[in-house]
């Protein structure tokens, strides 16, 4: 009887010993990914994946870690196996989308951001993603809207609220975006964005002082501020916005 017991333990062993190492090799993955620590996060959660090759979340994991390396179409492939495999959840369409901007792949990524806003029409970050896609199409009336709506539906999503101030300053309503981006440095301070466009705005109606204030607090926030590439195809600031800033900073160079 006690050989038999033995036995037993012992067929059961590799496997706890490899449920085991499935949940650390999970975790450290998760803390590398969320470190920004991509490098080392894709080869743990390529381990993952050959431990528990059907794992949806895993696999959205790792297209998120692929996409932060640069590897597009491998961030696609990985977020549409994951939606194989739990076909309603909605992370994997969301990322998918990022992914798909990334390529400038318009229409794929507004077809995942409104198949989540069809199911949750207040779901935050598909709303702002989804204003970013209208944005980059040139339809900056509906960006706007989104941004709002986005903002509305998360309370404290002061990116929504900027991208909508910048959003009516390129449809030229300056009165209302000064005010917003007012309100949102009042509330944040250290926000770098609001700082960049507040700096814009103000020179480009003419209050250089309050304007190269505003830009010394932003560019000792994010360097990245001075880049119009990164402006424009990266944080998604209108043609308007980005063409003053970039003017300003021209001039104050000089």
């Amino acid at each position: 009887m006690f050989a038999a017991l033995l036995v037993g333990l012992l067929l059961l062993l590799p496997q706890t010993v490899a449920a085991e190492d499935l949940e650390s090799l999970y975790g450290r993955a998760l803390q590398a990914s969320q470190s920004g620590d991509f490098v080392q996060a894709l080869p743990l959660w390529d381990q993952v994946l050959e431990l528990s090759p059907n794992d949806a979340a895993a696999l959205s994991n790792r297209g998120n870690v692929r996409l932060a390396l640069g590897d597009p179409d491998g961030a696609i492939a990985d977020q549409a196996r994951s939606i194989e495999l739990a076909p309603e959840e909605p992370d994997p369409h969301l990322n998918r989308g990022t992914a798909e901007e990334s390529i400038q792949d318009w229409a794929a990524a507004e077809a995942d951001y409104l198949w989540i806003l069809e199911r949750d029409a207040t779901d935050a970050s598909a709303l702002y993603n989804l204003g970013n896609v209208r944005g980059s199409t040139g339809d900056w009336d509906s960006a706007r809207r989104l941004y709002e709506e986005a903002a509305h539906a998360r309370p404290g999503f002061a990116m929504a609220r900027s991208s909508a101030a910048l959003a009516a300053w390129q449809q030229q309503d300056l009165v209302w975006a000064e005010a917003e981006l007012r309100k949102l440095i009042r509330r944040y301070p250290l926000f770098a964005d609001a700082r960049a466009a507040l700096s814009g705005l103000l020179w480009q109606g003419g209050f250089s002082g309050e304007a190269e204030s505003h830009w010394a607090a932003a560019a000792g926030l994010d360097t990245r501020y001075r880049q119009k590439d990164w402006l424009l195809d990266v944080r998604r600031w209108p043609p308007q916005p980005t063409q003053q800033l970039m003017a300003f900073l021209a001039l104050e160079e000089r």
